[in-house]
């Protein structure tokens, strides 16, 4: 038997704060609305030479660096089904149904996901964390859980396993 490690982070400065709605129930959309986000992060895995998993400080300023893309932002769903995503040189138009919505290009974030859930958020960011650990660290987890709470006491986490 290997014997396994998991450290976690989760800070008071791994928040965005930004504005969403999502689609529900196959034909629903909710009102535009926002949360203060706050991520944190759990890897599993061996000790290395150094007798650690892995540098808690690089952890945290990766998942810092995650989280401020998305701080004081529109989160788009680039992949919905349901909400057509029209980007233009200036301006973002959204549609669904008979409902439109306009928002300055610079002030959105384009996420290649389906919908803006807490779900598909937690995984974005663990398959961009994971893509960093490898490419900066040639780090690769047994398993990494990145959880998104979008108000106290209401998250979703994510993991990735190897």
């Amino acid at each position: 038997m290997t014997d396994s490690y998991t450290i976690r982070v989760t800070k008071d400065y791994l928040v965005f704060c930004s504005g969403h709605f999502i689609t529900y129930d196959g034909q629903n959309c909710e009102r535009l609305h926002g949360h203060n986000y706050r991520a944190s992060c759990e890897l599993t895995g061996q000790l290395d030479a150094n007798h650690y998993l892995f540098d808690f400080i690089a952890l945290k300023n990766h998942l810092k660096k995650l989280t401020d893309q998305l701080d004081h932002r529109m989160m788009v769903p680039g992949l919905s089904s349901l909400i057509q995503c029209e980007i233009q040189d200036r301006q973002v138009l959204l549609r669904h149904r008979d409902r439109m919505w306009s928002f300055p290009r610079e002030d959105c974030m384009i996420l290649p996901i389906e919908n803006t859930t807490a779900e598909l958020l937690a995984k974005h960011l663990a398959h961009q964390l994971l893509e960093i650990l490898k490419k900066e660290h040639s780090f690769v987890p047994d398993t990494l859980a990145l959880e998104v709470e979008e108000s106290f006491g209401q998250s979703a986490t994510y993991t990735w396993v190897r």
